[in-house]
């Protein structure tokens, strides 16, 4: 008898254990989440190319990117740095006037990829390139 009461109490221990690596295991997958930001970095007054930017860059997360958004894994955040909060932000990014960073999250390290450039270059004479590349950038942060 003392036997089977052994027995059934190491059983019960290795399950109780089993379920505790199986929670540990799914709060580190849950950590190490990668995470995109779309940041669009503008002032007060803002040239046609600017407005472009912005409206082609948040209009690609909102529209191509719903689901990831929802799920809080790609957002778009509209930054004004003629605002004390926002030129804190801009500080940080040692941003001076219009800017387009998207930038990777994971494990708790941002990797920052300024498309400040591209844009310009493409956001309001080349827009479906614009579109496009800005797509393939954040499909390719998010692997």
């Amino acid at each position: 008898m003392k036997r089977l009461v052994i027995m059934m109490l190491v059983a019960l221990m290795c399950m109780g254990g089993a379920a505790f690596a199986q929670k540990r295991g799914t709060a580190k997958r849950a950590a190490a989440k990668t995470v995109v930001e779309v940041l669009y970095f503008h002032s007060k007054q803002r040239c046609p190319t600017c407005i472009a930017i912005g409206n082609n860059a948040q209009d690609v997360v909102n529209k191509d990117f719903a689901k990831q958004v929802k799920g809080g894994v790609v957002k778009f955040k509209e930054i004004d740095i003629s605002t004390p909060q926002g030129e804190k932000i801009g500080d940080k990014y040692q941003v001076t006037w219009s800017s387009l960073f998207v930038n990777q999250w994971k494990n708790g390290k941002e990797k920052r990829n300024d498309m400040t450039s591209f844009g310009f270059e493409n956001a309001r004479n080349n827009t479906p390139a614009f579109r496009e590349g800005l797509k393939n950038k954040i499909n390719q942060l998010l692997k």
